[in-house]
C-alpha cells in the first residue's frame, strides 16, 4: 500500500513563512559583511562548488543545523552562540524558511531568512565568490 502524505512541502514552508520574517534579497545583500548578522548557508556542500558562495557567509548544511545550534550537543559551533541576528538562505528560499522556522523554534533569535535564495542573491548582483572546483584525477 502507499504511503499518503497528508501534509505537503508547500503547506510546510507557507507555515513557516508566516511564522519567521522573510527578506527581500535586496536587504539581504545590504546586511552582508555586517559585524552583527551572520549569514547562515543551508545548502549542501556540492551546490557550494557548484555554485558559488556568499563571501563571508557560514556554511551549516541543513542536515546538521539543529545540531551545531544546540549547546548540549556535542556538535555544538560557537557561531550560533552570538548576540546576532541571522539569516538563513539555500538555492531557492524553500529549505531555508523551514530552517529559520526551526530555528526560532529552538530559541535562535532573531532569525530571517532570503527569499528567493542563493538564486535571487546572484541575479540581484550581490557578491558571490566563485565555485571550487573539486581536485581532478591525477592522469597517467
Amino acid at each position: 500500500m502507499p504511503q499518503i502524505i497528508t501534509t505537503g512541502y508547500k503547506v510546510l514552508v507557507d507555515a513557516a513563512e508566516h511564522e519567521v520574517e522573510t527578506l527581500p534579497v535586496e536587504e539581504a545583500i545590504k546586511l552582508a559583511g555586517k559585524d552583527d548578522v551572520v549569514l547562515v548557508d543551508i545548502r549542501d556542500i556540492r551546490e557550494l562548488q557548484r555554485d558559488g558562495k556568499v563571501p563571508g557567509a557560514f556554511h551549516c548544511p541543513r542536515g546538521m543545523l539543529e545540531f551545531w545550534i544546540d549547546p548540549a550537543s556535542p556538535y555544538h559551533k560557537p557561531q550560533f552562540a552570538q548576540d546576532k541576528r541571522f539569516v538563513f538562505f539555500c538555492a531557492g528560499g524553500l529549505r531555508s524558511a523551514l530552517a529559520a522556522q526551526i530555528a526560532q523554534r529552538m530559541g535562535l533569535k532573531p532569525v530571517a531568512h532570503v527569499q528567493g535564495g542563493f538564486g535571487a542573491w546572484k541575479k540581484a548582483g550581490g557578491p558571490v565568490e566563485t565555485p571550487e572546483m573539486p581536485p581532478q584525477p591525477k592522469k597517467a
